[in-house]
């Protein structure tokens, strides 16, 4: 796990390739990352899929509960069968842009 900070953002990057232990150490240091924007890179794993992304459902939960965005970085995913409630795009840039435009419309009171 790779973690870097820019500004109000944070970027989780997996390196292990186990979706499952990638979430459990998130979980394990959620209090250090509440308080920022998420993107988590999961693009390394070739493995992932719908399914695989939808365990994270209890930590988008919290994470927007807390009025913060959570993005997740994947390359080769069918991004139509992903449910509206997780923001799936495919680089690092569109998912800072998506979390840029949230952060406006935070201030903006939407």
């Amino acid at each position: 796990m790779k973690v870097t900070s820019k500004g109000h953002t944070i970027t989780i990057k997996d390196t292990e390739g186990n979706i499952v232990e990638f979430l459990e150490k998130i979980d394990s240091q959620y209090n250090s990352f509440k308080d920022h924007n998420l993107i988590l890179d999961i693009s390394q794993d070739a493995s992932v899929d719908v399914k695989s992304i939808k365990i994270f459902s209890d930590l988008i939960k919290k994470h927007k509960k807390a009025k913060k965005s959570i993005v997740f970085v994947v390359e080769n995913i069918d991004f139509n069968k992903i449910p509206q409630s997780i923001v799936v795009v495919p680089t690092q840039l569109e998912a800072q842009d998506l979390i840029e435009m949230d952060e406006i419309e935070r201030d903006l009171g939407f």
